[in-house]
């Protein structure tokens, strides 16, 4: 049954019960086994979580057809040369089980880009298990990436599965590279070149599959060098390297990417944004990246209450940057300045919540106290 129609659910109904034949059953691929005689309820039982497990299975469909459709390239916007080279390099190595050191400064992408290779490779229906080694702290750094049996050390009440065993047949992505302590590098090292390791506590050798991407803010080389990244495990690592410029490099992709995210977070909402606002953003050195650009159009969307997004928006820093400031740029006091940001952007908060004080302060970060007494010192009803 299960060769002509592999989507069947099989349940085993037998007068004949034995362990034996449960457990062959079970291999054969049968979802449950029930013997003779039995309550009806065991039945219904059953079929709930035949029901429950298939809903699931229907939302797991679902959410990776939306990643695919999320991390196909139209995600990579931009059309610099910058940029093309990289979706060039994405495409050639995507296929491959290379791994992929993955280089630029924070906010650049770095993620979006292990997300592209991964959902575009064969992969792609297998996990992509993501660890920030910049967040680890040194004493589970290991138990993380490699797991622990039961009594390992003190609190370890259980067998757990690191996140190299949870990427087996798909991809673990490790974000700030540089930041795995030096003494367990060899350990990393080894699982890169021999595809095995041992959980903490454990004498078992564990063989996984697991591709690696790797992403850095640093220069691994550098660091390589002055002995505070192991030199081996650095050439391991750059197999295959892509660097993404910082966005002050890439001036073409500026546009491209306002465009992108205005249109996002405006939704059905019809925003107008001054040529003077584009110039000047054009201008700007965007230090923070792609990461700053975009939750700055999320900020200006979020004031421009009345459909527009004009220069005066735009954040005193922003503003203010050499080369970026307008001549006609009114000077008043600071405080005025900071008032009236704030009056606009309360009154933004509570237009998009239909006045729900509770859901504009939580969308402002403010505590509810504090937006009420902001609300009473400016007046705003």
């Amino acid at each position: 049954m299960k060769k002509e129609k592999p989507d069947v659910t099989v349940v085993m109904m037998t007068a004949y019960g034995s362990v034996s034949s449960a457990v062959q059953a079970m291999k054969s691929g049968a979802f449950d086994y029930i013997t003779k005689p039995f309550q009806p309820e065991e039945v219904l039982l059953i079929l709930d979580r035949i029901k429950e497990l298939r809903s699931l299975k229907r939302v797991r469909e679902r959410e990776q057809a939306e990643r695919q459709q999320q991390y196909d390239f139209s995600a990579l916007v931009g059309a610099s040369e910058a940029m093309n080279a990289v979706c060039d390099q994405i495409r050639l190595v995507a296929p491959s089980g290379s791994t992929v050191l993955i280089t630029g400064e924070t906010g650049t992408g770095k993620e979006l880009v292990a997300n592209l290779i991964h959902y575009n490779s064969p992969r792609k229906s297998q996990p992509l298990i993501k660890v920030s080694c910049a967040t680890l702290a040194r004493d589970v750094f290991e138990s993380e990436l490699f797991g622990h049996e039961k009594g390992a050390f003190t609190g370890a009440y259980k067998e757990k599965h690191g996140r190299f065993e949870l990427a087996d047949g798909g991809t673990i992505y490790l974000d700030d590279i540089d930041d795995v302590p030096l003494d367990l590098q060899v350990k990393l090292l080894r699982v890169l070149e021999q595809q095995e390791f041992e959980r903490v506590g454990g004498s078992e050798t564990l063989k996984v599959d697991a591709r690696v991407l790797a992403s850095t803010k640093v220069d691994l080389r550098k660091k390589a060098v002055e002995g505070l990244f192991r030199e081996d495990l650095y050439y391991r690592l750059n197999v295959f390297p892509i660097h993404i410029k910082p966005l002050r490099e890439r001036r073409k992709d500026i546009r491209s990417l306002l465009d992108f995210y205005f249109h996002q977070f405006a939704g059905q909402r019809q925003i107008s944004v001054e040529p003077e606002v584009y110039a000047t953003l054009e201008q700007y050195n965007w230090p923070g990246n792609v990461r700053e650009l975009k939750n700055l159009v999320k900020r200006l969307v979020l004031l421009a209450s009345d459909g527009v997004v004009d220069h005066s928006r735009l954040p005193l820093e922003v503003r203010m940057e050499p080369g970026t400031v307008s001549s006609d740029f009114p000077v008043r006091p600071l405080d005025a300045i900071v008032a009236e940001l704030e009056v606009k952007a309360i009154k933004a908060a509570l237009q998009e919540c239909n006045g729900n004080r509770a859901q504009a302060a939580r969308l402002l970060g403010l505590p509810p106290s504090t937006l009420r007494t902001k609300m009473e010192k400016y007046g705003i009803d």
